[in-house]
């Protein structure tokens, strides 16, 4: 039985390879790090369970962005968990989320807790803003400025409809 400070030093070493081997592209390695292999995306509701889940997760993220790093900034230890904070960097050159490719890099923050039993890893849930990486690679925008003013309009014509009826009642309501 490891005590606590070897505990900390085991799993934050099986966080570092699991990422260095990530890193690589070496997948078979990455996931050959996991007691059972579990990655959950909360930005988009995906969990990605067991080998052939893992493996095809991350061939998108290869086949969407080749050149794709991750940057570990900081690693935080809790109970049951290591916290890494980090940047994820990457060209745009396949297809990612059903975009085309775009030849945009993005450079965006996100937070992983990888999550353990014990000594085991048995999952990796990453939070980060999809808003960002969309934006970088140009199909979002900020609905505030004026491309992403002319981008709602055009996106989602309804919804602008109804917002404009509501605001043209309220506006001309007695009182």
């Amino acid at each position: 039985m490891l005590d606590s400070a070897q505990m900390r030093q085991h799993r934050e070493a099986t966080v570092r390879e699991h990422m260095e081997a990530e890193n690589a592209h070496d997948f078979d390695r990455c996931i050959a790090a996991f007691a059972h292999p579990r990655y959950e995306i909360v930005a988009t509701g995906e969990v990605w369970d067991g080998h052939s889940g893992v493996n095809a997760l991350l061939q998108a993220n290869k086949k969407g962005f080749p050149d794709f790093l991750f940057h570990p900034e900081t690693f935080h230890h809790a109970p049951e968990a290591v916290i890494v904070e980090g940047r994820f960097t990457g060209t745009h050159l396949g297809n990612w989320r059903g975009l085309p490719p775009t030849g945009r890099k993005v450079d965006f923050r996100l937070i992983i807790v990888f999550i353990f039993e014990g000594d085991r890893m048995i999952c990796e849930r990453t939070y980060f803003d999809i808003g960002t990486p969309l934006s970088q690679v140009g199909v979002a925008r900020d609905p505030k400025s004026r491309a992403g003013k002319i981008a709602l309009a055009l996106n989602h014509p309804i919804v602008i409809g109804k917002a404009l009826v509501r605001s043209m009642r309220h506006r001309y309501a007695g009182p």
